[in-house]
């Protein structure tokens, strides 16, 4: 995995969690930690450096996300800690990293659907707006991984149907 393809991945991430972050805002208005994982991931993607912010912003993000009584906010932080963590995938390609990949897309569609009463038809809708927004060169660089190994819960079903996406 490239450097370039590391930023096309991470300007996908930063789209998809800036999409959920208005829930997390909503619910903890003074917590700042996932709007700067999604500025410090923004940062990269655009031509920045790795750096210790990266890094601590994820794990901001991901703090945030425990702290959050609702399920909504939970999930849009962990999709903004994903963004962040997005510049640190591997050069191997596994089904771990491919969960990787997808983990910020996934996480907003989860997010959006809580916040409509844990509506499924919600996050299928947010999988397709995902698919809609993917740069193709993420596409390449899922068609260079193994197919992911998503367990039985709803996360799961939401990754089957976006890998099925870009791999299709």
């Amino acid at each position: 995995m490239s450097e370039d393809d590391r930023r096309f991945i991470t300007l996908w991430a930063v789209t998809c969690a800036a999409r959920a972050l208005p829930l997390f805002e909503a619910e903890a208005p003074s917590d700042i930690r996932p709007r700067e994982a999604v500025e410090a991931a923004r940062a990269f993607a655009l031509g920045g450096r790795r750096t210790v912010r990266l890094r601590t912003a994820a794990w901001g993000a991901y703090a945030a996300a425990r702290e959050a009584a609702d399920p909504a906010a939970a999930a849009a932080a962990r999709a903004a800690g994903c963004a962040a963590g997005a510049p640190y995938l591997h050069p191997l390609a596994t089904p771990h990293q491919l969960k990787h990949v997808l983990g910020p897309a996934v996480y907003q569609a989860r997010a959006r659907e809580f916040a409509e009463g844990d509506d499924p038809g919600v996050g299928d809708d947010e999988v397709r707006w995902a698919l809609e927004q993917v740069p193709p060169q993420v596409r390449v660089v899922v068609g260079r991984m193994p197919a992911g190994r998503p367990g039985r819960t709803r996360l799961g079903a939401l990754h089957r149907r976006l890998e099925a996406g870009l791999r299709g």
